[in-house]
């Protein structure tokens, strides 16, 4: 599977374990950055996974800041975007199954490396159930016409 995956100076130590997790599982990874600890501005790199996913590039996106949220904010401004911010993987299980989610936020200072480890994998392993949540999705992406 091919992911993209994008973090800030804030969320770059759990998104360099992520990375090698999802390498040592197999998946192509789409590293968008930052590389280094320097300070920059999340919504660029929000931006660009966010876009990559939107286009069928990635089949899912992983965004990592502080807190998850501004990643978040930034992600949802793109049409087709559904980035939620993940604390476990009840809610990872859960946004899958109901939300059809296809962007998994972090927040590098408020979530545990193996905490995410485990609610990314439960992410991407969770089919979207469909049906009556067809219909709920359908009436999120007509908000954005």
């Amino acid at each position: 599977m091919i992911i993209a995956l994008g973090s800030d100076h804030a969320g770059l130590p759990l998104k360099r374990a992520i990375l090698s997790a999802l390498e040592a599982q197999g998946h192509a990874v789409l590293d968008a950055g930052t590389h280094d600890e320097a300070s920059v501005d999340y919504p660029d790199f929000a931006h660009e996974v966010a876009a990559k996913v939107a286009a069928g590039e990635a089949a899912f996106g992983v965004l990592v800041c502080g807190s998850g949220i501004g990643m978040s904010i930034a992600a949802n401004r793109h049409p087709a975007i559904r980035a939620v911010v993940l604390h476990n993987s009840t809610e990872a299980r859960l946004t899958r199954a109901h939300n059809d989610a296809n962007i998994a936020c972090f927040g590098a200072r408020t979530t545990g490396v193996e905490v995410a480890l485990d609610a990314l994998a439960t992410f991407l392993g969770t089919p979207f159930e469909g049906g009556r949540h067809e219909r709920r999705i359908a009436k999120i992406e007509t908000a954005l016409t």
